[in-house]
Order: C-alpha cells, then structure tokens, then sequence
C-alpha cells in the first residue's frame, strides 16, 4: 500500500515556541514513518513584514536545526528551505492568474493582519494564500495539516486547483485537511484566551523552545490562574489552569481526565512545579541535540543540500506538466 503524503510547514521569523513543539512538531515527529512527510521551512512567506535580514538568515537556519532536534528524520522525511525550490514562485505566479481577486478579498487572514500591519499592506500579504497553495500543489500533498485560521487557505487551494484541472486535466491532487490525533492548542501564560504566540509583547507569555530551564520555571510560576484554587479543566471559568492542564497532558500523553484526578486535592503552586518540570524534561533532549547540531554546521549544511535536491526534483516533475499544459517551454533545473 503507498504512502500518503503529506506536506506542512512553520514561518521562519521569529523562535518556535512550546505552542508550535505541542501543536505542530511533536505531531510531524509521530507521523513521519506512516506517511511520506515534506517539511518547509517557510521563509518566503516571512517577507511579508519587514524584517531585519540577518535576522530571518538565522532563524531560518535555528528552525531548520529545531526541525531535527525535535526528532525529524532526514533519511524519513524532506526536510527544506522554501527558498531553496524557486518552483514555489514559480508556480505561485501561475496559480494567481487563475485566482479571483473576490476570493482573496474575502480571507480572513488578510484582514487581520492589515489592521496589525496597516502601515504596510502589500500586495504579498494579499496574495500570501496563492503561494500557500503553491507550497502544497508542487509536493502533490494528500493531507495538509492546518490550524483554523490556514482552513480557509486550504479551501482556496482546493478551489483554484480544481479550476485550473477543469480547463487542462487532471494536473493537481486535490489536498484534504488532516486532523491528527494529537495536537493541543496552547495558549499564552499570561493571556491564556489568545494563542500562545512568538510576537507576544509580554516577555513571560510564551515559552520558547531554546528558553533555558531556569527561564521556563519562572514563566510557568508567574502564569495566570485564578482566585479558587481548584484545579479543574474549565476553559471558559478557568483558563489559565485549563491551559497548564492542557500543557501537562500533552507532554505526559495524559488525558485531561487523568491530569485533573492527578491534581485533586494539589494547589496552583503545586501544579505549576509539575507543568514546568515536564516540560524542562521534554525540552532539554530537544536542546541538548540543538546544541550539537548548532556546533556542525557542515553536517547541518550536508543535511539541507541533499533534502533541497529531493524537492527540487519533485517540484520540477509538477512544473515541467504545469507548463506543458500551458503551452509554455519548461528547462529542467
């Protein structure tokens, strides 16, 4: 039986947080041997705000490391650069001329970061979902895990590849969302209603994954809870204790039943130790191979070279019946 494949990626600006591990790597990590797994290391997509160039050079290269670290398989999965395959543009730019300006007029995503970036709505952030459906068309992807707020991107690149295989045949596999089994929705220490975000303006909010151990027990002890001091899974009464509870079942692979029978009769101090202990222990392994890897760039640097020519080679494949169908002349790379 083949394998299906799926395609995911993380935006490199900025440093991973314990959100992204618990939502999104820690996942890629279990689903790497049942299916065929493509890993981007997102940065084009990061050009759409303004950000210091040597900056995004280093965060791209530390999630690509946090990406092994975290315990990807290079010999498993394909593991690269987004900007390392020039057919991610490439086809972005042909997919837009089969895009309506009405459908990305009416992302979301779109409108929510032009109120945040006002002084700097480009056209990239408008057309940020075309390239996102180029991400997942080259690769083919069957499955495509996405948070709530990228569904509607997923939509559109179901949409816009079946237009473009109504008029041409059947060039693209049309993506379905994939809903893992695990993967928990962490929110911010200190503002436990909103995503857990690398952008917080409050320092104790987040806990990234390159936080030292002393760093990440005070975030934890300085976490928001409440007044009663029961500790009970009640999102809307109480959610900073739902949101450590949260934490602590999706690191142990707990329930939140079984966490909170854990916890009864415990107070907030108690609760918070344990939070920050476990995640110090799955974290510290993450950091320690982080460490080593950030000491071997020419062995990291070997890494990359090899996964950027398998995706370049898939990539090429879809590009070359891309233009064929379209009458355009295609030189292999």
């Amino acid at each position: 039986m083949l394998k299906k494949t799926i395609f995911s990626g993380m935006q490199a600006s900025g440093s991973p947080t314990l959100g992204n591990y618990l939502g999104s790597l820690k996942t890629w990590s279990d689903l790497q041997y049942e299916y065929n797994c493509i890993y981007c290391v997102v940065n084009m997509h990061s050009l759409t705000v303004r950000l210091n160039p040597a900056a995004l050079k280093a965060d791209t290269l530390n999630l690509f490391m946090l990406y092994l670290a975290s315990g990807l398989d290079p010999e498993e999965n394909i593991i690269y650069y987004q900007s390392h395959v020039s057919a991610h543009a490439e086809l972005a730019w042909v997919l837009g001329c089969y895009t309506y300006m009405g459908e990305l007029n009416r992302m979301t995503q779109f409108k929510e970061k032009s109120l945040k970036h006002a002084e700097n709505i480009n056209a990239g952030l408008f057309s940020y979902p075309v390239l996102m459906a180029s991400d997942i068309l080259l690769y083919k992807a069957d499955l495509v895990p996405v948070g709530e707020d990228q569904k509607q991107h997923l939509e559109l690149t179901r949409e816009v590849a079946e237009r473009f295989n109504s008029i041409y045949g059947e060039v693209f596999k049309i993506p379905e969302v994939f809903v893992p089994k695990i993967g928990a929705k962490i929110k911010g220490l200190q503002s436990p209603d909103k995503k857990m975000s690398k952008t917080s303006s409050n320092v104790n909010d987040t806990i990234f994954l390159t936080d030292s151990p002393d760093v990440i027990v005070k975030k934890v002890k300085r976490a928001v809870t409440d007044s009663d001091m029961e500790i009970r899974f009640d999102v809307l009464n109480k959610p900073g204790v739902s949101n450590l509870l949260t934490i602590y079942a999706s690191i142990t692979g707990k329930s939140i039943e079984e966490s909170e029978k854990e916890f009864c009769n415990k107070d907030y101090g108690y609760l918070k130790t344990e939070v920050a202990g476990v995640i110090v222990d799955e974290l510290s392994p993450i950091q320690e191979e982080f460490k080593k890897l950030s000491d071997n760039k020419d062995y990291v640097q070997t890494i990359l070279n090899t996964n950027s020519e398998k995706a370049n080679r898939l990539a090429s494949r879809t590009m070359a019946k891309v233009y064929k169908k379209l009458g355009l002349y295609y030189k292999d790379k």
